[in-house]
């Protein structure tokens, strides 16, 4: 298992569509394996495969609280099946757009067919954080950063502070 580095906003590859997954064997459970690894080293709770620059269909998370009670979780190629009209607002945050957080409205409920770590079909009805999770990930599937809810105003404000950071550590 290795620690991947994570790709950070701006850069264009985060923003392709990510492609399904033709079967879930050794090569994509390692690859799982290590965005686990890479999401529990930048302390996180979800990660995209194209967060690592992998446009592959595959998500992992983990929201439990306890540190040694971990609870992970693997989608490959994961689709909503079904939305609540009732939204929820949580603080969000991201590895790929660092230090940065705001408050998004989303369905507060939501149903996800996937294929698990095996391969095997799975269909999982979330709420709360993990539905958020799920969607915030999802998101990053289709090229989509959580900062595209904001305003024109605070989202290029995010970006420049990002490319700034970019440019001072670039310099070092």
């Amino acid at each position: 298992m290795a620690i991947r580095t994570i790709i950070t906003e701006p850069n264009k590859l985060l923003r392709q569509v990510s492609k399904p997954v033709e079967a879930v064997g050794s090569e994509e459970q390692k690859l799982m394996n290590d965005m686990l690894d890479t999401m529990y080293d930048a302390n996180g709770i979800g990660l995209a495969a194209i967060q690592i620059g992998i446009p592959k269909r595959i998500i992992v998370m983990d929201i439990s609280k306890d540190e040694n009670k971990k609870e992970p979780r693997y989608f490959v190629n994961p689709v909503i099946k079904n939305k609540d009209p009732l939204k929820a607002t949580y603080e969000e945050g991201c590895l790929s757009v660092p230090n940065q957080f705001a408050e998004i409205d989303r369905p507060s409920k939501c149903e996800v067919e996937y294929l698990d770590y095996y391969g095997k079909k799975q269909l999982l009805k979330a709420d709360g954080l993990l539905a958020t999770c799920i969607q915030h990930e999802m998101d990053h599937l289709e090229g989509i950063l959580f900062i595209d809810y904001l305003s024109k105003l605070k989202k290029s404000m995010i970006i420049k502070k990002l490319s700034k950071l970019k440019s001072n550590t670039a310099e070092v």
